[in-house]
């Protein structure tokens, strides 16, 4: 297992950059067609996209051992929601690439009685709960941040002697029941929780790539499973977007989210 985990990790760059080159045919295909391309044209980037989707299902090849090895080490991680959030999301990962896996024997005439249209749904239905479980640890890192951040600008205020978090009172004279009050004071707070969250995602840009990387990805799986039909055009810039950055974090390192 770990030769494959290896062999997973030189291709993945390969992989991602297929992945981009997917995306970019398919947003050419639907421009294209919007403003009155030949449909030999069109034909040819079909043809392309087609092709470095099967090569994309090639270099996936044992990618479901990677996503196992990935489970096993967040099952001894400390925190319990973390703990869940990414060992599942591995899990769905390792039963997507295993959907994938069949899709691209049956794509390349290796099982030709492949029921291709279901193992298309079951893949993507993974795929879409190992995003839910992203976009929870996501929701969930941005909630413990926010906390810490607002604990210390409390502290920072005592330490200088000031008044409500923020430097904002949240009551007047009138009391917290004034009429007329309770919208404007929620307008405030609603705006001051919108400034905390700017706050902690401009200070952690592995946490800001990983949720915008993961709010693209979630349009492929809702168009492809017909829940929320985005078209083509939507998918495929999308899907350019969070390739684009997931190659970003294989150049730097640092950006990826961590553990």
């Amino acid at each position: 297992m770990d030769a494959w985990v290896r062999f997973s990790a030189q291709s993945q760059a390969r992989e991602r950059l297929c992945r981009a080159a997917q995306y970019a045919c398919s947003l050419l295909g639907h421009a294209l067609q919007k403003h009155g391309a030949s449909p030999e044209l069109q034909k040819q980037i079909r043809q392309l996209e087609g092709h470095l989707s099967l090569g994309r299902k090639l270099l996936r090849l044992g990618n479901s051992a990677d996503a196992l090895e990935s489970a096993k080490r967040a099952v001894h991680l400390s925190d319990v929601v973390l703990r869940f959030c990414i060992t599942v999301s591995h899990l769905n990962r390792a039963l997507y690439f295993a959907c994938d896996n069949v899709l691209w024997a049956g794509k390349s005439g290796l099982a030709p009685r492949v029921d291709q249209e279901k193992w298309a749904q079951r893949s993507f239905r993974y795929y879409l709960f190992s995003l839910i479980m992203n976009l929870s640890r996501d929701a969930y890192e941005i909630r413990l941040l926010m906390e810490q951040e607002s604990s210390a600008c409390s502290r920072r205020l005592k330490g200088s002697g000031g008044g409500a978090p923020g430097g904002i009172e949240t009551a007047g004279p009138g009391g917290p029941g004034t009429p007329g009050r309770g919208l404007p004071q929620l307008a405030l707070k609603l705006q001051l929780r919108v400034l905390l969250l700017a706050r902690v995602l401009r200070g952690h840009p592995p946490l800001l790539l990983d949720v915008v990387r993961n709010a693209c990805d979630l349009f492929i799986p809702l168009d492809k499973l017909g829940l929320w039909r985005c078209g083509p055009g939507i998918v495929g810039l999308c899907g350019l977007v969070s390739s684009i950055l997931s190659i970003l974090t294989l150049i730097c390192p640092w950006l990826r989210l961590k553990p």
